[in-house]
């Protein structure tokens, strides 16, 4: 708006005059009157502050880890973690499949409990160890959160790791194998929930996912990439 402010209420028009009325009305000074917090580990109790009017919320899952490679005694890469602010839940992508287990990647999740929620994404597919040699070197990438960051696959040696996600909630990456272990997939991106929160309560519990670790290594194969853990971010505004 022209005079740099932020009014929240129920907004209704008159088709007649073009008018838009905003009741109730609550004026925020975006420039000046707002505060932020940012939560990346751990689990707690938020407190609201003092003469905080509203909160806008946005949570970030953890993003899953990427599956191993080898054979014998590779494992998939294990699930992010979910990330909670009271009813607002993102859930952490899916762990990527070892190779040899072939098929999607790290699956994509949902969230729940806010004005706008959107999944994760989905890691590539990888071919299974039926599929021709041309996979055989290579990772697949780390499902993108709503940040990016997801691990990016491609040719890894035997003995070598996955990139990890790089934002927070991104997916780590497959890892390739020799010319006889194909590679593994990457891992799902968190979900993302937010919410504008009018009149909060005092107090909000709140939880951070950790990031999926990536699938251990089997013969001639690799370490999958790690997850990146997810967030909550509040902005808090004041009148």
């Amino acid at each position: 708006m022209a005079d740099g402010t932020l009014k929240v209420g129920t907004i209704t028009t008159s088709s007649g005059s073009g008018t838009i009325n905003i009741s109730p009305a609550v004026v925020f000074d975006v420039g000046t009157s707002h505060t932020i917090q940012t939560f990346t580990s751990g689990s707690g109790t938020y407190t609201t502050p003092t003469n905080c009017r509203a909160i806008w919320v946005r949570c970030v899952g953890a993003g899953g880890g990427g599956g191993g490679s080898g054979t014998g005694s590779q494992t998939s890469g294990s699930a992010g973690g979910n990330t909670t602010f009271g009813s607002l839940s993102a859930l952490g992508g899916g762990g990527g499949p070892h190779s040899q287990a072939g098929g999607l990647g790290g699956a994509a999740q949902g969230a729940s409990g806010g004005d706008f929620n959107c999944f994760g994404g989905t890691a590539p597919s990888m071919p299974n160890n039926s599929s021709p040699a041309l996979y055989q070197n290579y990772g697949g990438s780390g499902g993108n959160s709503i940040y990016g960051g997801g691990g990016q696959g491609g040719s890894n040696g035997s003995g070598a790791t996955g990139v990890a996600g790089k934002n927070y909630g991104g997916g780590g990456s497959g890892i390739g194998g020799n010319n006889t272990v194909y590679g593994s997939s990457g891992g799902g991106g968190g979900s993302y929930s937010e919410s504008f929160i009018n009149s909060p309560s005092a107090t909000y519990s709140y939880a951070i996912g950790s990031g999926g670790a990536g699938g251990s290594v089997g013969t001639a194969g690799g370490t999958g990439g790690a997850g990146a853990g997810g967030c909550i971010i509040v902005m808090e505004f004041y009148v």
